[in-house]
């Protein structure tokens, strides 16, 4: 990590995951605010600096901020509070039954707000050890972490299960005992698979989003036989859906603020904030994602849920697979699949007949189309914005209009 000192406010810039780490231990335990950016980002030149001085200076102690983009890919600042997200790190240890874990294994970028508070965090405040690795862009250092690792809990998004499976294949690594998933769909038809990588583990999908600092909900894996029940608010957290059944939330524990391309804008304990997740609340008491609101939008009258054809796509394909929007030659709004990596024409077939069988046609995507790997973000999560634009792609299926 470097420092970097040429705007009023604290940078901490992470290069790697091998970086001195006590920079940022002395960040946060000296009183001034800091930032904590990856050193590669997809902001304007000296946007950050521009957007820490909208901070005000209420927020000018006792504070951090993580930049975030979301699926927008515009750039947004979010600044926490130190001691809110501390007893957020604490009800974390609670709800995933952290007690006997004594390190993580970091496998994702740690200014990640879901690796910082969960695992970075976590770390300090709970006094367990913390591994740094450089994920799966150095898997043989990975694999050696996950030997090595003794009661351990590793954080991973549910796009690196073919990961695993890829790189790890007819491995187990017992020592990890805790195993959680966040920033995107939990891998509900790939827990086989997670489960012979990590055989002692307990498993938890994990909800929330960089507002929320990010945890609304936990749930064990085993609580829930679908991906989009996320299970119930955390203490003290309220969730809500507005008219429009997006999922609104108030935290003790969330941002107290962004900063965004419309300046800076304060939440208070009053403010109901948007995770952007379309969602509703089950008789059980749980809470269901019945996708990203960007991700639900009708065609041909009926109303398309990307996250439910992953769904099918997944029942039938044990690798990555995405959408990205695009309209037909009429004008509609439509969708593309994405799969990696390349698949036999038996596999496009049997996933066509997920469609038919789940879906009316109207559902199905515009194309099937296949790349050697996906495009990622530094958090490990697919670069969506980058999908239209992927070189090297081949249409193996596509609808006649």
């Amino acid at each position: 990590m470097n420092e970097v000192f040429e705007c009023r406010m604290l940078v901490i810039t992470e290069i790697g995951h091998d970086s001195d780490l006590e920079r940022l231990d002395r960040a946060w335990s000296a009183p001034e605010t800091f930032a904590f950016v990856p050193e590669k980002t997809s902001a304007p030149a000296g946007w950050i600096e521009s957007a820490l001085d909208l901070i005000p200076a209420d927020f000018r102690t006792d504070h951090y901020a993580l930049l975030t983009s979301g699926s927008t890919g515009r750039p947004k600042l979010v600044i926490g509070n130190r001691r809110r997200s501390e007893r957020l790190a604490a009800v974390i240890h609670e709800a995933q039954a952290c007690e006997p874990v004594g390190e993580t294994i970091v496998a994702l970028p740690l200014h990640y707000c879901y690796a910082f508070v969960n695992q970075w965090l976590w770390a300090r405040c709970l006094g367990r050890r913390l591994v740094p690795t450089r994920g799966f862009s150095r898997p043989d250092s990975l694999r050696d972490a996950l030997r090595r690792a003794e009661m351990a809990m590793i954080c991973l998004v549910g796009v690196q299960v073919p990961l695993l499976q890829n790189y790890f294949a007819g491995e187990s690594f017992p020592g990890i005992i805790r195993v959680n998933f966040a920033g995107g769909r939990f891998p509900q038809e790939q827990l086989d698979a997670v489960r012979a990588c990590f055989p002692e583990a307990k498993i938890y999908n994990n909800f929330g989003c960089a507002e929320a600092m990010p945890r609304l909900t936990i749930r064990a894996a085993d609580a829930a036989d679908q991906a989009s029940d996320v299970g119930q608010p955390l203490v003290g957290i309220e969730i809500r859906t507005s008219e429009s059944q997006e999922l609104m939330f108030r935290s003790p524990y969330g941002a107290v603020g962004f900063v965004d391309e419309q300046g800076f804008t304060p939440i208070d304990v009053e403010t109901w904030v948007k995770t952007g997740d379309l969602g509703s609340l089950l008789d059980r008491g749980t809470w269901q994602i019945t996708g990203r609101a960007n991700e639900i939008f009708k065609r041909q009258g009926e109303k398309i849920s990307l996250q439910m054809l992953q769904a099918t796509v997944l029942d039938r394909w044990n690798a990555q697979a995405a959408f990205y929007r695009e309209n037909d030659r009429n004008g509609e709004e439509g969708h593309v699949l994405i799969l990696a990596p390349r698949p036999t024409e038996e596999q496009v077939r049997s996933i066509l007949s997920g469609f038919r069988t789940n879906h009316p046609r109207a559902w199905w995507p515009l194309r099937i189309e296949a790349i050697d790997t996906l495009p990622l973000l530094a958090s490990g999560k697919i670069d969506v914005l980058a999908l239209p634009a992927a070189a090297n792609r081949t249409v193996y299926w596509q609808q006649r209009i």
